[in-house]
């Protein structure tokens, strides 16, 4: 496996060594995956999916506003549309 630049890794040389390059993500490394010089995508560690999911629900949960969703409004609507 050569070493990157910057964790940085073009795509043939990442199919020919994949197994290493998920170890060193595995390792908590962050690696870029070029094609031409150019960087298309990003592999990074898993983290926990529930601890995750709190993060989104507490980031949601400033842009947001929950009113009250059962009472009537008093709009008219058609529930055929």
């Amino acid at each position: 496996m050569r070493k990157a630049t910057r964790n940085e890794v073009n795509v043939t040389e990442l199919r020919q060594n994949l197994p290493a390059y998920l170890a060193e993500v595995g390792k908590g490394r962050e690696i870029e995956v070029t094609s031409r010089g150019r960087v298309i995508a990003r592999i990074v560690p898993g983290g926990d999916p529930r601890q995750e999911a709190r993060e989104r629900l507490a980031a949601a949960r400033k842009l947001s506003r929950v009113g009250d969703v059962v009472s009537p409004t008093g709009e008219k609507w058609d529930a055929e549309r």
